[in-house]
């Protein structure tokens, strides 16, 4: 399909779309002031508001079908196969953990209990499905066109969009946004990798996989949760293989097959011995990577500037790409975070400045985020490596401890991995860099120092602080113990 798409995409017929374009360009009218491609959490955020400031805007959202043929409705990835379903169901694992900690709480729990998963996942898909529909309600209330079409441009005032049947729209606007998003990568140099696997987020899948009673296997090329702290890294696997999963350390997969029974059998090789390996499973989920959704939008005809390495979009701070009109933002954006509030943020500004109500840049530096693992690791700024870098090591100057949240001790759980560390810079009041933290609702207490970024946080503000006793968070407030002095950082007392 996808071959076939861009075949017809690179050939259009040059005349009817330039005569089109050229006599709406010398009256100066378009179809739409606004024409955003793709329906995620940014291009639904950015013509919603382009609509509210009285912008005529159009949304053409189409999703191709996974390498499983799987397909989903209006809402991006967020919605349909990302943050939400795996919330929900990170959630449904550690309700597992807490029935378990109801007995020593005092709850008659029988001894044997459970998980249906097709309970779960009609649940879930019914909440997914009602969030679709009301993205679509809220186009209609907002007066934005919604088109399930698959968009290309054709140039900087013209896209193409073409629908699940073939049949061809040809749409103009003033101003053209790209919000298409990325999917997740399989490895090409695998046999049996596309054919036999489904893809999504490795830890995170694997910590709730776990948590509701399923074996699982992580298998690991180098390092897990690039980019982020790997102090905190190795806290949050540490965790999980403490509680059971599997790590297949220093591998890398060879080929995938489909055994008589039905399973699957992997065959992987370890780095550090050289040695093969195999074992079967009854699922394989790559979780190698995601692509930007660039390929099929004709972006190499018009001259939008793309990064090689990465195929992303070239951006600037305005999010305009090398093309005037057409724009760029979210995930497909080069050197952007790819979560959805940023993608959220970064397209309301951009529909603010698109008509001219506003000038104000998205800052893209200190945005929170988390890791939803069953022990749950949240952040924002920079990793203790990335300060090291920029500030030098006596440049900087990190608080840490490691404390039981409350309420471990009754239920008698190990929190040898709740552990906080605050990267300041040395001298003065001690600028924060950085702030970890794993522990329970890690994403809630990140949330509000966050905050405290925007305005400039020092050590000294973080320790006038006074904590709420007892949560988890006051022990960020109260954080004295350095790395340099080699004390011991564990809390004691309540």
């Amino acid at each position: 399909d996808n071959i076939i798409v861009r075949g017809i995409t690179r050939h259009p017929t040059k005349q009817c779309y330039h005569n089109t374009s050229l006599t709406q360009n010398v009256i100066g009218k378009y179809d739409y002031d606004l024409l955003v491609i793709g329906g995620g959490s940014g291009g639904l955020a950015c013509s919603k508001e382009a609509a509210q400031l009285g912008q005529k805007v159009a949304v053409l959202d189409y999703v191709e079908p996974s390498a499983k043929g799987t397909k989903w409705g209006l809402g991006g990835t967020c919605v349909n196969v990302g943050c939400i379903p795996k919330k929900l169901m990170h959630q449904a694992a550690l309700l597992g953990t807490a029935v378990k900690d109801a007995k020593k709480y005092g709850w008659q729990i029988p001894d044997t209990i459970s998980h249906d998963w097709p309970t779960m996942a009609e649940a879930i898909q019914n909440h997914v499905k009602s969030l679709n529909w009301g993205h679509r309600v809220q186009l209609q209330d907002k007066k934005v066109k919604y088109m399930n079409l698959k968009g290309s441009l054709v140039d900087e005032h013209t896209v193409r969009g073409l629908s699940k049947a073939g049949k061809e729209t040809v749409l103009t606007a003033k101003n053209i946004v790209i919000a298409t998003g990325g999917r997740p990568k399989y490895p090409t140099n695998i046999p049996g990798a596309a054919e036999h696997g489904i893809t999504n987020v490795a830890l995170e899948c694997a910590g709730f996989l776990k948590g509701i009673g399923l074996d699982t296997t992580v298998m690991v090329r180098s390092i897990a949760l690039r980019g982020f702290d790997q102090q905190m890294a190795s806290l949050v696997t540490d965790y999980m293989e403490a509680h059971g999963t599997r790590f297949a350390w220093k591998s890398v997969p060879n080929r995938v097959d489909k055994l008589s029974s039905g399973a699957l059998q992997v065959t992987w090789t370890d780095t550090q011995t050289g040695s093969e390996h195999k074992d079967t499973f009854d699922s394989v989920l790559w979780a190698v990577g995601r692509a930007p959704e660039t390929k099929a939008l004709g972006l190499d005809k018009l001259g939008v500037q793309l990064n090689k390495e990465t195929g992303k979009i070239v951006v600037g701070p305005d999010e305009s790409t090398s093309v005037p009109n057409i724009y760029a933002f979210g995930d497909i954006g080069e050197g952007r975070p790819e979560l959805t509030p940023t993608a959220i943020k970064a397209g309301k500004l951009l529909a603010h400045r698109l008509a001219g109500q506003s000038t104000e840049l998205m800052n893209y530096d200190n945005v929170p985020t988390t890791v939803f693992t069953p022990l749950e690791y949240s952040c924002v700024g920079l990793s203790e490596e990335e300060a090291e870098k920029r500030h030098g090591k006596d440049g900087i100057e990190i608080y840490h401890a490691f404390y039981k949240p409350l309420e471990f001790t009754v239920a008698e759980r190990d929190a040898s991995q709740c552990y906080i560390k605050v990267v300041c810079e040395q001298g003065g009041n001690g600028k924060i860099l950085g702030l970890h933290f794993t522990g329970p609702n890690a994403g809630e207490v990140a949330q509000g120092f966050a905050m405290g970024f925007q305005c400039g946080a020092t050590y000294s503000h973080l320790i006038q602080t006074v904590g709420i006793h007892p949560t988890c968070a006051e022990e960020v407030v109260k954080v004295h113990i350095t790395k340099r002095s080699g004390l011991d950082a564990t809390v004691t007392g309540c």
